[in-house]
Protein backbone atom coordinates (compact mmCIF):
# COMPACT_ATOMS: atom_id res chain seq x y z
CA UNK A 1 0.00 0.00 0.00
CA UNK A 2 2.87 2.16 0.76
CA UNK A 3 4.05 2.24 -2.87
CA UNK A 4 0.97 2.45 -4.34
CA UNK A 5 1.01 5.93 -2.42
CA UNK A 6 4.42 6.62 -3.62
CA UNK A 7 3.22 5.41 -7.04
CA UNK A 8 -0.12 7.13 -7.45
CA UNK A 9 2.19 11.03 -6.20
CA UNK A 10 4.28 10.46 -8.87
CA UNK A 11 1.66 11.13 -11.68
CA UNK A 12 0.93 14.43 -11.86
CA UNK A 13 -2.95 14.54 -11.63
CA UNK A 14 -3.67 18.26 -11.73
CA UNK A 15 -5.29 18.51 -15.27
CA UNK A 16 -7.71 16.26 -16.44
CA UNK A 17 -5.31 14.53 -18.76
CA UNK A 18 -2.81 13.86 -15.31
CA UNK A 19 -6.37 12.69 -13.60
CA UNK A 20 -6.94 10.21 -16.01
CA UNK A 21 -3.67 8.63 -16.55
CA UNK A 22 -3.93 8.23 -12.30
CA UNK A 23 -7.48 6.36 -12.92
CA UNK A 24 -6.03 4.40 -15.32
CA UNK A 25 -3.33 2.99 -13.53
CA UNK A 26 -5.59 2.55 -10.28
CA UNK A 27 -7.46 0.60 -12.51
CA UNK A 28 -4.84 -1.39 -13.69
CA UNK A 29 -3.44 -1.92 -10.01
CA UNK A 30 -7.09 -3.24 -8.83
CA UNK A 31 -7.49 -5.39 -12.37
CA UNK A 32 -3.66 -7.38 -11.59
CA UNK A 33 -5.30 -8.23 -8.38
CA UNK A 34 -8.41 -9.79 -9.61
CA UNK A 35 -11.04 -6.96 -9.06
CA UNK A 36 -13.61 -6.27 -12.02
CA UNK A 37 -13.45 -2.87 -12.34
CA UNK A 38 -15.81 -0.60 -15.07
CA UNK A 39 -14.67 2.53 -16.43
CA UNK A 40 -17.11 5.47 -17.33
CA UNK A 41 -16.38 8.63 -18.93
CA UNK A 42 -18.19 12.08 -19.23
CA UNK A 43 -16.66 15.16 -21.14
CA UNK A 44 -13.26 13.79 -21.28
CA UNK A 45 -13.36 12.94 -17.35
CA UNK A 46 -13.15 9.44 -16.15
CA UNK A 47 -14.41 7.29 -13.80
CA UNK A 48 -14.73 3.75 -11.86
CA UNK A 49 -16.55 1.78 -10.19
CA UNK A 50 -15.90 -1.64 -9.08
CA UNK A 51 -18.55 -3.57 -6.89
CA UNK A 52 -18.64 -6.45 -4.35
CA UNK A 53 -21.51 -8.38 -2.35
CA UNK A 54 -25.03 -8.82 -2.25
CA UNK A 55 -27.88 -7.40 -0.20
CA UNK A 56 -30.35 -4.83 -0.07
CA UNK A 57 -27.82 -2.43 1.27
CA UNK A 58 -25.35 -0.70 -0.64
CA UNK A 59 -22.01 0.89 0.89
CA UNK A 60 -20.27 3.15 -1.38
CA UNK A 61 -16.51 4.17 -0.62
CA UNK A 62 -15.77 7.48 -2.71
CA UNK A 63 -12.25 8.69 -3.38
CA UNK A 64 -10.41 11.49 -6.43
CA UNK A 65 -7.62 11.16 -7.73
CA UNK A 66 -7.09 14.78 -8.69
CA UNK A 67 -5.42 17.57 -6.76
CA UNK A 68 -4.58 21.10 -6.53
CA UNK A 69 -1.22 21.98 -8.62
CA UNK A 70 2.21 21.77 -6.55
CA UNK A 71 5.72 22.27 -7.43
CA UNK A 72 8.06 19.71 -9.47
CA UNK A 73 9.81 18.30 -6.09
CA UNK A 74 6.29 17.85 -4.48
CA UNK A 75 5.59 14.80 -6.65
CA UNK A 76 8.90 13.28 -5.78
CA UNK A 77 7.49 11.55 -2.42
CA UNK A 78 9.55 10.43 0.43
CA UNK A 79 9.17 9.16 4.40
CA UNK A 80 10.61 10.74 7.42
CA UNK A 81 9.19 8.41 10.44
CA UNK A 82 5.49 8.03 9.80
CA UNK A 83 4.46 11.12 7.94
CA UNK A 84 4.88 10.38 3.60
CA UNK A 85 5.23 13.49 2.03
CA UNK A 86 4.12 14.93 -1.34
CA UNK A 87 0.96 16.32 -3.53
CA UNK A 88 -1.97 14.81 -2.93
CA UNK A 89 -0.95 12.66 -0.45
CA UNK A 90 -3.52 13.70 2.29
CA UNK A 91 -5.91 15.13 -0.24
CA UNK A 92 -6.54 12.53 -1.16
CA UNK A 93 -4.48 9.51 -2.54
CA UNK A 94 -3.32 8.43 0.93
CA UNK A 95 -6.98 7.47 1.34
CA UNK A 96 -7.76 6.23 -2.24
CA UNK A 97 -4.74 3.71 -1.39
CA UNK A 98 -6.35 2.31 1.51
CA UNK A 99 -9.41 2.23 -0.13
CA UNK A 100 -7.75 0.32 -2.86
CA UNK A 101 -5.86 -1.98 -0.45
CA UNK A 102 -9.35 -2.36 1.65
CA UNK A 103 -11.36 -3.18 -1.38
CA UNK A 104 -9.16 -6.41 -2.84
CA UNK A 105 -9.21 -7.39 0.75
CA UNK A 106 -12.93 -7.84 1.05
CA UNK A 107 -12.55 -9.58 -3.13
CA UNK A 108 -10.60 -12.21 -1.37
CA UNK A 109 -13.39 -12.80 1.03
CA UNK A 110 -16.64 -12.02 -0.64
CA UNK A 111 -18.99 -14.25 1.08
CA UNK A 112 -18.55 -12.76 4.19
CA UNK A 113 -20.22 -9.36 2.86
CA UNK A 114 -24.00 -9.49 3.83
CA UNK A 115 -24.46 -6.00 1.74
CA UNK A 116 -22.99 -4.71 -1.61
CA UNK A 117 -19.77 -2.38 -1.74
CA UNK A 118 -19.31 -0.32 -4.38
CA UNK A 119 -16.12 1.58 -5.35
CA UNK A 120 -16.01 5.01 -6.91
CA UNK A 121 -12.97 6.53 -7.56
CA UNK A 122 -13.48 10.03 -9.44
CA UNK A 123 -11.09 12.74 -11.36
CA UNK A 124 -12.92 16.17 -10.65
CA UNK A 125 -13.68 16.57 -6.86
CA UNK A 126 -10.93 19.76 -6.69
CA UNK A 127 -13.24 21.48 -9.29
CA UNK A 128 -16.43 20.64 -7.71
CA UNK A 129 -17.03 17.06 -8.84
CA UNK A 130 -20.39 17.52 -11.67
CA UNK A 131 -18.55 15.77 -14.07
CA UNK A 132 -17.65 12.17 -12.32
CA UNK A 133 -19.11 12.50 -8.79
CA UNK A 134 -22.34 14.15 -9.64
CA UNK A 135 -22.57 12.12 -12.91
CA UNK A 136 -22.71 8.78 -11.06
CA UNK A 137 -25.07 9.89 -8.77
CA UNK A 138 -27.45 11.22 -11.79
CA UNK A 139 -26.59 7.61 -13.36
CA UNK A 140 -28.46 5.66 -10.35
CA UNK A 141 -24.67 5.19 -8.95
CA UNK A 142 -26.29 5.03 -5.42
CA UNK A 143 -26.30 4.04 -1.88
CA UNK A 144 -27.50 3.95 1.14
CA UNK A 145 -24.32 5.05 2.76
CA UNK A 146 -21.11 6.92 1.24
CA UNK A 147 -17.79 7.17 2.82
CA UNK A 148 -15.78 10.05 1.10
CA UNK A 149 -12.15 8.87 2.19
CA UNK A 150 -10.90 13.09 2.61
CA UNK A 151 -8.37 13.62 5.62
CA UNK A 152 -10.04 13.97 8.41
CA UNK A 153 -8.16 12.44 10.93
CA UNK A 154 -10.27 9.29 11.89
CA UNK A 155 -12.49 11.66 12.98
CA UNK A 156 -16.27 11.38 11.42
CA UNK A 157 -16.99 14.39 8.89
CA UNK A 158 -21.08 13.89 10.18
CA UNK A 159 -22.03 17.39 8.33
CA UNK A 160 -20.95 19.87 5.59
CA UNK A 161 -22.05 23.15 5.33
CA UNK A 162 -23.81 24.24 1.80
CA UNK A 163 -22.80 26.42 -0.53
CA UNK A 164 -23.93 29.48 -2.16
CA UNK A 165 -21.56 31.62 -4.37
CA UNK A 166 -22.76 34.74 -6.46
CA UNK A 167 -22.18 37.76 -7.70
CA UNK A 168 -23.60 41.55 -7.04
CA UNK A 169 -23.26 44.29 -9.93
CA UNK A 170 -23.61 47.63 -7.68
CA UNK A 171 -24.42 50.67 -10.15
CA UNK A 172 -23.13 54.37 -9.30
CA UNK A 173 -22.38 57.41 -11.06
CA UNK A 174 -18.91 58.33 -12.17
CA UNK A 175 -17.19 61.67 -12.03
CA UNK A 176 -13.55 63.11 -11.58
CA UNK A 177 -11.57 61.54 -9.25
CA UNK A 178 -10.77 65.22 -7.45
CA UNK A 179 -14.40 65.65 -7.17
CA UNK A 180 -15.72 62.00 -6.06
CA UNK A 181 -18.73 64.10 -4.35
CA UNK A 182 -20.55 64.44 -7.51
CA UNK A 183 -20.66 60.90 -8.57
CA UNK A 184 -21.91 57.58 -6.60
CA UNK A 185 -18.72 55.33 -6.20
CA UNK A 186 -19.98 51.79 -6.92
CA UNK A 187 -16.95 50.40 -4.67
CA UNK A 188 -18.18 52.10 -1.56
CA UNK A 189 -21.70 50.60 -2.28
CA UNK A 190 -20.08 47.12 -2.35
CA UNK A 191 -18.50 48.05 1.29
CA UNK A 192 -21.72 49.24 2.99
CA UNK A 193 -23.58 46.15 1.39
CA UNK A 194 -20.86 43.99 2.85
CA UNK A 195 -21.46 45.75 6.18
CA UNK A 196 -25.31 45.59 6.11
CA UNK A 197 -24.72 41.67 5.28
CA UNK A 198 -22.34 40.90 8.62
CA UNK A 199 -25.22 42.47 10.74
CA UNK A 200 -27.63 40.09 9.62
CA UNK A 201 -28.38 37.72 12.37
CA UNK A 202 -28.77 34.73 10.19
CA UNK A 203 -24.96 35.11 9.99
CA UNK A 204 -24.20 34.48 13.15
CA UNK A 205 -26.70 31.70 13.86
CA UNK A 206 -25.11 28.00 15.66
CA UNK A 207 -25.89 25.03 15.71
CA UNK A 208 -24.61 21.57 16.79
CA UNK A 209 -21.14 21.64 14.84
CA UNK A 210 -21.15 25.34 13.69
CA UNK A 211 -20.23 28.17 15.61
CA UNK A 212 -22.18 30.34 12.25
CA UNK A 213 -21.87 29.98 8.61
CA UNK A 214 -18.83 31.38 6.39
CA UNK A 215 -18.85 34.36 4.48
CA UNK A 216 -16.05 35.16 2.30
CA UNK A 217 -15.70 38.10 0.31
CA UNK A 218 -13.58 36.20 -2.25
CA UNK A 219 -13.81 38.84 -5.86
CA UNK A 220 -13.92 42.40 -6.44
CA UNK A 221 -14.17 44.16 -9.84
CA UNK A 222 -14.31 47.95 -9.94
CA UNK A 223 -12.14 50.98 -11.43
CA UNK A 224 -9.70 51.31 -14.24
CA UNK A 225 -8.53 55.15 -13.91
CA UNK A 226 -7.46 56.85 -10.39
CA UNK A 227 -8.86 60.08 -11.72
CA UNK A 228 -11.74 58.35 -11.90
CA UNK A 229 -14.98 57.54 -9.96
CA UNK A 230 -16.46 54.04 -10.44
CA UNK A 231 -19.40 53.34 -11.80
CA UNK A 232 -19.95 50.01 -11.34
CA UNK A 233 -18.38 47.26 -8.89
CA UNK A 234 -18.92 43.60 -9.02
CA UNK A 235 -18.37 41.41 -6.14
CA UNK A 236 -18.13 38.05 -5.77
CA UNK A 237 -19.35 36.11 -2.11
CA UNK A 238 -18.33 32.63 -1.32
CA UNK A 239 -21.33 31.70 1.63
CA UNK A 240 -21.31 28.35 3.17
CA UNK A 241 -24.50 28.30 5.23
CA UNK A 242 -25.08 25.94 8.03
CA UNK A 243 -27.64 22.96 8.05
CA UNK A 244 -31.30 23.82 8.76
CA UNK A 245 -30.52 27.18 6.40
CA UNK A 246 -30.74 26.61 2.67
CA UNK A 247 -29.77 27.85 -0.65
CA UNK A 248 -33.21 29.82 -0.99
CA UNK A 249 -33.10 31.50 2.41
CA UNK A 250 -29.80 32.71 1.96
CA UNK A 251 -30.97 34.22 -1.57
CA UNK A 252 -34.01 35.71 -0.10
CA UNK A 253 -31.82 37.27 2.43
CA UNK A 254 -29.45 38.89 -0.27
CA UNK A 255 -32.35 40.25 -2.17
CA UNK A 256 -34.37 41.51 1.05
CA UNK A 257 -30.57 43.44 1.36
CA UNK A 258 -30.30 44.89 -2.04
CA UNK A 259 -34.24 45.93 -2.38
CA UNK A 260 -34.17 47.78 0.33
CA UNK A 261 -30.96 49.91 -0.09
CA UNK A 262 -29.71 48.94 -3.53
CA UNK A 263 -32.10 49.23 -5.88
CA UNK A 264 -30.36 49.34 -8.88
CA UNK A 265 -27.87 46.09 -7.56
CA UNK A 266 -28.03 42.72 -9.49
CA UNK A 267 -27.07 39.69 -8.46
CA UNK A 268 -26.18 36.74 -10.61
CA UNK A 269 -25.77 32.86 -8.70
CA UNK A 270 -22.62 31.19 -9.58
CA UNK A 271 -22.67 27.85 -7.60
CA UNK A 272 -25.12 26.65 -5.12
CA UNK A 273 -24.80 22.76 -2.77
CA UNK A 274 -27.72 22.09 -0.18
CA UNK A 275 -25.61 21.24 3.35
CA UNK A 276 -25.14 17.59 4.33
CA UNK A 277 -26.85 16.58 7.36
CA UNK A 278 -26.25 13.25 8.64
CA UNK A 279 -27.68 12.22 11.40
CA UNK A 280 -25.61 11.05 14.35
CA UNK A 281 -28.05 8.49 15.24
CA UNK A 282 -27.45 7.05 11.88
CA UNK A 283 -27.60 2.83 11.59
CA UNK A 284 -24.08 3.17 9.61
CA UNK A 285 -22.27 6.26 11.96
CA UNK A 286 -23.56 3.92 15.16
CA UNK A 287 -21.83 1.08 13.96
CA UNK A 288 -18.51 2.99 13.41
CA UNK A 289 -19.01 4.42 15.89
CA UNK A 290 -19.06 0.89 17.86
CA UNK A 291 -16.01 -0.56 15.47
CA UNK A 292 -13.71 2.44 16.63
CA UNK A 293 -14.83 3.19 20.22
CA UNK A 294 -13.47 6.21 21.89
CA UNK A 295 -10.80 6.53 19.31
CA UNK A 296 -12.47 8.99 17.21
CA UNK A 297 -15.07 11.90 17.65
CA UNK A 298 -18.14 13.61 15.48
CA UNK A 299 -17.44 16.54 13.91
CA UNK A 300 -18.73 19.24 11.32
CA UNK A 301 -17.29 20.08 8.28
CA UNK A 302 -16.72 23.96 7.43
CA UNK A 303 -15.29 23.07 3.74
CA UNK A 304 -17.23 20.96 1.27
CA UNK A 305 -16.70 17.53 -0.74
CA UNK A 306 -18.13 14.78 -3.14
CA UNK A 307 -20.83 13.75 -0.19
CA UNK A 308 -22.78 16.61 -1.20
CA UNK A 309 -23.63 14.95 -4.51
CA UNK A 310 -24.80 11.99 -2.81
CA UNK A 311 -26.31 13.26 0.13
CA UNK A 312 -29.51 14.78 -2.31
CA UNK A 313 -30.68 11.20 -3.03
CA UNK A 314 -31.09 10.97 0.78
CA UNK A 315 -28.18 8.75 1.27
CA UNK A 316 -26.07 9.15 4.45
CA UNK A 317 -23.29 10.40 3.45
CA UNK A 318 -19.66 11.41 6.06
CA UNK A 319 -16.33 12.51 5.07
CA UNK A 320 -14.19 9.60 6.99
CA UNK A 321 -10.19 9.42 5.91
CA UNK A 322 -6.46 9.43 7.55
CA UNK A 323 -4.88 11.78 9.61
CA UNK A 324 -2.21 13.94 7.30
CA UNK A 325 -1.53 17.78 7.47
CA UNK A 326 -1.06 20.59 5.55
CA UNK A 327 -3.05 19.99 2.10
CA UNK A 328 -2.76 22.04 -0.32
CA UNK A 329 0.26 23.38 0.92
CA UNK A 330 3.68 22.87 0.50
CA UNK A 331 4.60 20.35 3.12
CA UNK A 332 1.31 17.97 2.79
CA UNK A 333 1.38 14.63 4.46
CA UNK A 334 -0.55 11.05 5.13
CA UNK A 335 0.16 9.18 8.20
CA UNK A 336 1.54 6.16 7.05
CA UNK A 337 0.54 4.45 10.53
CA UNK A 338 -3.33 6.10 10.19
CA UNK A 339 -3.61 4.77 6.68
CA UNK A 340 -3.15 1.24 7.78
CA UNK A 341 -5.72 1.77 10.40
CA UNK A 342 -8.35 3.15 7.99
CA UNK A 343 -7.53 -0.14 5.54
CA UNK A 344 -8.17 -2.39 8.42
CA UNK A 345 -11.28 -0.07 9.34
CA UNK A 346 -13.26 0.04 6.43
CA UNK A 347 -12.95 -4.14 5.97
CA UNK A 348 -14.44 -4.31 9.10
CA UNK A 349 -17.04 -1.76 8.80
CA UNK A 350 -18.16 -3.68 5.58
CA UNK A 351 -18.11 -6.90 7.43
CA UNK A 352 -19.98 -5.66 10.28
CA UNK A 353 -23.45 -7.53 10.79
CA UNK A 354 -23.38 -6.49 14.42
CA UNK A 355 -26.63 -4.13 16.10
CA UNK A 356 -24.96 -1.33 17.28
CA UNK A 357 -25.73 0.47 20.79
CA UNK A 358 -27.27 3.71 20.22
CA UNK A 359 -24.73 6.89 21.40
Amino acid sequence: MIDLVQDLIRIQSDTKEGANHALDFSAKWLQERGVEVKIIENEGYKMLVAELGQGEETLIWNGHLDIVPGRKEQFEPYIEGDKLFGRGSADMKGGVAAMMAAFVGLSKHPDRLTKKVQFHLVTDEETGGSKTSKHLVQQGYTGDFVICGEPTFLKIGLQAKGISQFFVTFHGKGAHGSRPWEGDNAILQSHRFHQLLLEQEWTKESTTYYEHPSINLARIQAGDRFNMVPDTCEVGYDIRFVPGQSVDFVEQQLKAILTEHFPNAEIRRRGVSPAVTTADDDPRVLQLLDIMKEETEIMGQHGSADTRHYAVTGAGAIEFGPAGGDWHGPGEFVSISSMEKYRDILMEFAFYTGIPKEV
